[in-house]
């Protein structure tokens, strides 16, 4: 196996009379080229989980497969999950889980997350993120999935050119904002490539990335205080217009003074002011207050 052509995925598509369908973003990465540059990223070995959100006709997927590791692979087309089962049935590194990769907002699949927790106890390998991502998806399932107990090693994505600049964008610009300070608290983020519409079928409007995402190391915050983190900064991008004092007045005036001194931040600085670093010892001084 060795991905699939335009022509092949066509052919795939007409026999069992599916089509593309705007509703799942399914735009179909056709370079088998960029392809195989998202499998080198991962960098995948045999006792490796892979989590693959909207596989379609499962080009991505022999890859995934070829690799020996495993893959949980999670289709909400009922029709191209019928493919997938027909395709990969003797597949026995393969899992599919059929519906929304999103649990509403703010969770993940139940079924996926227990084929995936499955899979790296039984294995003792790392799970990896390695997708060409539906736009609609993208965003708030790598949110979720950074701020879950899941033991992620690697992500390696297609995503939004967009949305790629704003989870790397850099404090004081236009696009910095959450997903930038939670996804730069947990991880190092990096583009490996930028993608033209004319790589997907059908062609998108705008142009897409590679997206590689690996966790700091050590990690700078607890899964126990995740929660709160990502509380409090989306709190404060609520209003990012407005000065960081509004968050510490309601403690009072000498505990706002002594935030500020520990911190070294400007009372008068705003959300997109602050560096993840510099968040993340906001947080910690803001905790310490309502301790």
């Amino acid at each position: 196996m060795a991905g699939q052509t335009l022509s092949e995925i066509r052919a795939l598509l007409a026999a069992r009379g599916l089509s593309p369908r705007h509703r799942y973003g399914q735009n179909f990465l056709i370079d088998l080229n960029l392809m195989r540059k998202l499998i080198a990223a991962a960098e995948l070995s045999p006792t490796d989980v892979v989590l693959e959100v909207g596989p379609g006709t499962g080009s991505l997927t022999e890859l995934l497969l070829e690799s020996g590791a495993r893959v949980v692979a999670v289709e909400i087309d009922g029709g191209l999950a019928e493919l997938l089962r027909e395709r990969f049935a003797s597949a026995a590194n393969f899992t599919l889980v059929e519906g929304d990769a999103l649990s509403g907002k703010h969770g993940i699949n139940r079924m996926a997350l227990d084929a995936v927790r499955a899979g790296v106890a039984e294995t003792g390998g790392k799970l990896k993120l390695v997708a060409n991502l539906p736009y609609a998806a993208a965003t708030p399932l790598l949110m979720n999935l950074v701020l879950s107990d899941l033991p992620w090693d690697r992500i390696v994505c297609t995503i939004q050119k967009e949305v790629g600049e704003r989870i790397t964008a850099t404090a004081g610009s236009d696009q910095y904002g959450v997903l930038s300070v939670v996804m730069q608290t947990l991880g190092t983020p990096r583009v490996i490539a930028v993608l033209p519409g004319h790589v997907f079928w059908p062609a998108p409007d705008v142009d897409s990335v590679i997206m590689l995402i690996t966790p700091r190391a050590p990690r700078l915050i607890g899964a126990n205080e995740l929660p709160a983190y990502s509380s409090v900064v989306h709190e404060a991008f609520l209003h990012r217009r407005k000065k960081l004092r509004r968050l510490v007045k309601r403690f009072g005036e000498d505990a706002e003074a002594r935030l500020f001194a520990e911190t070294g931040v400007n009372p008068d600085a705003r959300p997109e002011d602050l560096s993840p670093a510099q968040w993340l010892g906001f947080f910690r001084s803001l905790q310490s207050l309502r301790a």
